[in-house]
């Protein structure tokens, strides 16, 4: 059943077209509007040796993988004030079923975000670079939103209604901004450019950049990626199994 319920879950997410607009939009127009200001001349990143539509491609499709993933946060906490989660309990799906088909749904909606602003940018853009660096560079950002899919779980479970969209927006616009994925890092304070490589956001940027620049060592930010994928994991059941004796 639990496999039943993932596939379903993960379909009902792709149909939801208020939150698939939200998700798409709001990249879709910076990618537009700042690779028309910087991609049109063709000039190159001295950091990382990209061209900046390249750069601004993996930053707004990075941005819509974590915004794809995070949205889940909104699911949970109407489930959770609906006592759909309660109803779940009363059958053979497992509490980790649950949650992992969460998991699997905003991955499965954050993939679509991540490739479709590829496509934009190489239809609109001609951004130049081969298949396999942008097939690197998607898988990059991929797996780089898999702990934001936990921050969103995370979310769900503490959160009343709500309280629920100022505290996203906090953690979002937080993210957003310490990744580097609307202005570049070298632009901020130096105190915030320290914070920045703790947050997940900023390995997500980087994991993509690397994929698309086919170099550079994956080693440090998977293992920092994976770490906070294992302590809000930790921390997502330990409150799940809480809740359950609860009631």
């Amino acid at each position: 059943m639990s496999i039943a319920y993932l596939g379903l879950e993960s379909v009902r997410q792709l149909k939801n077209v208020r939150s698939l607009v939200f998700t798409f939009a709001i990249p879709l127009v910076m990618l537009l509007l700042f690779g028309g200001i910087y991609g049109a001349n063709g000039a190159v990143d001295k950091v990382t040796g990209l061209p900046w539509i390249v750069v601004t491609t993996v930053q707004m499709a990075g941005y819509g993988g974590m915004m794809a993933a995070l949205g889940q946060a909104f699911t949970i906490v109407t489930e959770r004030s609906l006592g759909w989660n309660r109803q779940l309990r009363l059958t053979p799906l497992s509490g980790m079923g649950y949650l992992l088909s969460k998991v699997v749904a905003a991955l499965a909606v954050a993939l679509l975000a991540i490739v479709a602003l590829i496509i934009v940018s190489v239809v609109v853009f001609h951004s130049s670079l081969p298949f396999g660096s942008w097939a690197m560079a998607a898988l990059g950002l991929w797996l780089g939103v898999i702990p934001f899919a936990f921050i969103a779980l995370l979310i769900g479970q503490f959160a009343k209604p709500q309280f629920a969209q100022p505290l996203f927006m906090v953690i979002f616009f937080g993210m957003a901004i310490l990744g580097g994925l609307w202005v570049p890092l070298s632009v901020l304070p130096s105190w915030m450019t320290n914070i920045a490589q703790v947050v997940p956001s900023y390995w997500l940027n980087r994991l993509g950049q690397m994929g698309a620049n086919l170099s550079g060592d994956v080693l440090e930010p998977m293992l920092v990626l994976l770490a906070w994928t294992v302590g809000l994991g930790a921390v997502i059941v330990w409150r799940y199994r809480r809740d359950a004796a609860r009631q």
